[in-house]
């Protein structure tokens, strides 16, 4: 009688401990610890990622370096009187862009508003020159006849100098404006027209063979045929076109006066600021970067091979 009294008192006392005490004999084992980030698979993905990252940005970074230094030592071996160096133009286009889009007057205008001014040009010349090429494009690589009416013509005014038809422009208008789109429309639309007459004469002849068994009309033809085939040739020539107008502008509105990038990097050097004619230059570069990758990526929309 007496060991079961003994054992039923030892049975409350192990009852009466405290709560924490029996979670820590009842606990097994502790718990597995996680692997570190890196050592997972989305961690070694992102490894990945970002080396292939780094291997990419590195030589853009390095180029960058090198012709930023190169600028300085230029400046630097020029002495006072020589080219600005990269700081010094740094704090002018901060002074610069601090108020883009001023307006005290015709000459007297923000740097916003110029590049506003050129880019409307371009884009009204590009434009009209893509409604007119396009389709002299197209007539020309598909009619043989056209083709070879069109081929002394293109030959002969192709290589003459955009700024050679400014003269004749403002003959004809009488007015800057009208002249310096004009300028913009005969010098970017023969990228338009050589491209997408070299489209179309690629196209298969068996395609065209069976349009004419099937006596598919011309516009079915264009439309079921010609310009799916045609589309990566046409990008192209428009990707050519839209750099030709950028370069055109900035030396037509040196000429014509008024507003734009072009008039302002003159009228900058009449007043040697030549801080601001370097900006100038790279902030026509920089524009004529995004407009470029802006139609390759378009351009590799419709690219199927």
């Amino acid at each position: 009688m007496s060991a079961v009294t003994v054992d039923e008192g030892r049975l409350e006392s192990i009852m009466q401990q405290p709560d924490t005490l029996k979670i820590e004999t009842a606990e097994p084992s502790a718990r597995p610890r996680p692997s570190p980030f890196l050592q997972t698979q989305r961690g070694r993905a992102w490894i990945e990622g970002a080396g292939s990252l780094f291997k990419k940005a590195l030589p853009p970074v390095i180029g960058i370096a090198l012709f930023v230094l190169l600028w300085q030592i230029v400046s630097a071996s020029g002495g006072e009187g020589g080219l600005p160096g990269p700081a010094r133009t740094w704090e002018s286009a901060q002074a610069l862009f601090a108020a883009p889009f001023y307006d005290n007057g015709p000459n007297d205008k923000g740097i916003g508003w110029n590049i506003l001014h050129s880019l409307y040009r371009v884009g009204a010349g590009f434009g009209l020159a893509a409604l007119v090429g396009i389709p002299l494009g197209f007539m020309i690589g598909r009619f043989q006849f056209l083709s070879g009416m069109a081929a002394p013509v293109i030959s002969l005014l192709r290589p003459v100098s955009p700024l050679a038809w400014l003269p004749i422009g403002l003959y004809v208008f009488k007015e800057t404006e009208p002249a310096s789109l004009w300028v913009i429309f005969i010098s970017s639309i023969w990228p338009i027209v050589l491209n997408t007459a070299a489209g179309v004469a690629r196209v298969p002849q068996d395609y065209m063979n069976v349009a004419r068994v099937l006596k598919l009309s011309e516009w079915r033809i264009f439309t079921r045929i010609l310009f799916p085939a045609v589309l990566p040739h046409l990008m192209t020539g428009v990707r050519l076109s839209i750099g030709v107008a950028w370069l055109v502008i900035v030396a037509a509105e040196m000429l014509t006066g008024g507003t734009g990038l072009g008039f302002w990097v003159w009228d900058e050097w009449n007043n040697l600021n030549v801080e601001h004619i370097l900006i100038a230059i790279f902030i026509v570069g920089f524009t004529g970067l995004l407009l470029e990758q802006a139609l390759v990526l378009i351009a590799r929309r419709f690219d199927y091979e």
